[in-house]
């Protein structure tokens, strides 16, 4: 198993605060992407960058590049445009458990 690192380049700054209706729609149908990718226990880590520029960033599992194009292709906000996808392979160094619950102090 290997680790990808999908990028979703915005097509503007402060793309977060300005989405139109189909961006948002998209969005939605992203986060049901998500919630399958997480379910299926190959996704580690998603969110956007903030700040001007709002890249979005996740990081999966996947047996093979071939692999990993399938499971984004079904993505909803790059394969339909709104964003640009950039799907790289990366060597995660350290990967620290933490959960959720507990805070970054």
């Amino acid at each position: 198993m290997a680790e990808w690192i999908f990028f979703m380049h915005p097509p503007r700054d402060n793309f977060i605060a300005t989405m139109t209706a189909d961006e948002r729609s998209a969005f939605a149908a992203h986060r049901d992407w998500l919630a399958r990718l997480d379910t299926a226990g190959v996704l580690l880590v998603a969110g956007p960058t903030l700040g001007t520029v709002n890249t979005g960033v996740g990081i999966f599992t996947a047996d093979d590049e071939a692999s990993a194009r399938r499971i984004i292709a079904d993505e909803p906000v790059t394969s339909g445009g709104f964003m640009r996808g950039d799907l790289r392979p990366i060597q995660l160094g350290y990967l620290n458990p933490r959960t959720e619950s507990e805070p970054v102090t």
